[in-house]
């Protein structure tokens, strides 16, 4: 090993941000002695598909980042269901909840976010949860057997993800959400508005600047919500999607920089101590903390990169946002609800029948775009956003797949075969040709070669558009770099 490398890492967080280094040091580094302490029992599992799991379409032993026997297998020494309470930055070590200390050359903070839970009276009565955990889904889904109306607050990504479930499962379900329009952070207000719509049909009623004033019980049980209005909504099932903060309260006590998360440079290190770094929801990066999983996965690969001798660094992340939904097709990138005059903004609306669609361009830029309701563009969008591409001339293509009388040079299909496909996972078009040509047809052949697709779901169309135009070539020959 290099000396220069950390002889003991030991990683806090076993979410999707540090078993995913977990995995990525040791696909570099078969020496390295890793401790991952994890505070769920569970092992690591995929948090972007709980909603699947609420709506019961996925199981939850089908959402596992890891095998079980996984760690056993790679030599990493897993503590799952410890939690940390201390950093000793002097001596070196972590103290988990049993009283063991556990002594790091270096130490990585992913402690990730806890809900928020507004402090208003009742929302501690039986039937209400907050919807974070794999625990939390399974507590919902239990108190949803029988029940007949839920209230979820908060009209943001996970509350309709929520929402939506509860609904496929038969309850009358309402959505009360405090701002003007529902997905205010990745939405404007006419596209929050066919997103209402939409949802409506789909039997989930929504109610816009809404405040909530607490919870009824009655023998504890809970039995409704009351508004500011005096409106009470009668419930059986409270979810709370409220929003999440970061969980610093070990960084700050250990007396490292926290503002919103806790603050690194661009190799991920605290400003404070070159030896501790922090990735994922719990990392704030040049004023940013981010919510989603494709930047906490590219934080992990660029994090296992550097601290096994090499020279990356993180120069921030373009988030793509996609509600995943039964009946619910959205994605939404970049800055989407701007007064600038500079920008140029095309926009198709058709609220009848739930579609909306909007990409905002500056400097023949992609830096903005909503689709919802018909999404076939997506991958080709992503891809312009992702890689900063000039913009075709023929805007048509970039709302309507098929309609440009030319196929804009950087559709799906055209793009090289280095460029990535899934940020997520680090899967280059390159790697999804080889699976093709290696037997590959569908989408689930490739994410299970490549696990592409199986982190935020942004690639889908993408993945989907690379397989469908390969299918009509006669492939002759491997894969070169570059090639289209």
């Amino acid at each position: 090993m290099n000396e220069k490398w950390p002889k003991s890492l030991v990683v806090v967080g076993n979410g999707m941000a540090g078993s995913r280094l977990v995995s990525e040091l040791r696909a570099r580094d078969r020496e390295m002695r890793i401790t991952v302490f994890g505070a769920e029992a569970a092992q690591p599992y995929n948090r972007v598909l709980l909603s699947n799991v609420l709506a019961g379409i996925t199981a939850p032993g089908d959402i596992g980042l890891t095998d079980p026997g996984w760690y056993a297998a790679n030599d990493v020494d897993a503590r799952l269901g410890a939690e940390v309470v201390a950093i000793d930055r002097e001596h070196r070590t972590v103290t988990s909840a049993d009283g063991r200390a556990t002594p790091y050359d270096t130490l990585v903070l992913a402690t990730g976010s806890a809900p928020v839970v507004p402090p208003l009276p009742g929302l501690d009565a039986e039937g209400v949860v907050a919807f974070r955990t794999l625990d939390d889904c399974r507590s919902i889904m239990d108190l949803a057997d029988g029940a007949e109306s839920a209230v979820v607050v908060g009209g943001g990504l996970l509350g309709l993800e929520a929402a939506r479930g509860l609904a496929g499962r038969g309850l009358r379900v309402t959505v009360i959400h405090l701002a003007g329009h529902l997905m205010e952070r990745q939405l404007d207000a006419e596209a929050g508005g066919v997103l209402q719509r939409t949802i409506g049909d789909l039997g989930v009623r929504t109610l816009v600047g809404a405040r909530l004033t607490g919870a009824r019980a009655e023998n504890g049980r809970v039995t409704g919500v009351e508004l500011d209005d005096g409106t009470v909504l009668p419930a059986d099932l409270v979810v709370l999607a409220c929003g999440i903060r970061p969980q610093t309260g070990l960084a700050r006590a250990a007396g490292l920089t926290v503002d919103r998360g806790v603050v690194v440079d661009d190799r991920l290190r605290s400003v404070d101590d070159p030896d501790v770094h922090a990735i994922g929801e719990c990392a704030q990066h040049q004023g940013t903390v981010y919510g989603l999983v494709a930047p906490a996965w590219e934080q992990a690969r660029i994090l296992a990169d550097l601290l096994t001798g090499g020279d990356s660094r993180y120069e921030g992340s373009r988030q793509v946002t996609r509600l995943k939904a039964a009946g619910i097709e959205l994605a939404a990138m970049g800055e989407t609800a701007l007064g600038d005059d500079e920008a140029e903004v095309v926009r198709f609306a058709d609220p009848t029948r739930g579609t909306y669609k909007k990409v905002v361009i500056r400097d023949d830029r992609l830096i903005g775009a909503i689709l919802i309701g018909e999404t076939t563009t997506a991958g080709l969008l992503t891809q312009l956003y992702d890689r900063a591409a000039p913009v075709p001339s023929d805007r048509l293509g970039l709302l309507f797949h098929g309609l440009s009388p030319a196929t804009p040079a950087e559709t799906p299909v055209r793009i090289p075969d280095a460029a990535t496909v899934c940020a997520c996972n680090n899967v280059s078009k390159g790697r999804i040709r080889a699976c093709w040509e290696a037997g590959a047809r569908d989408v689930a052949d490739v994410a299970a070669e490549t696990r592409a697709t199986t982190g935020c779901g942004g690639c889908r169309d993408t993945v989907e558009g690379i397989l469908e135009w390969l299918g009509t070539q006669e492939v002759t020959s491997p894969p070169r770099s570059g090639r289209t």
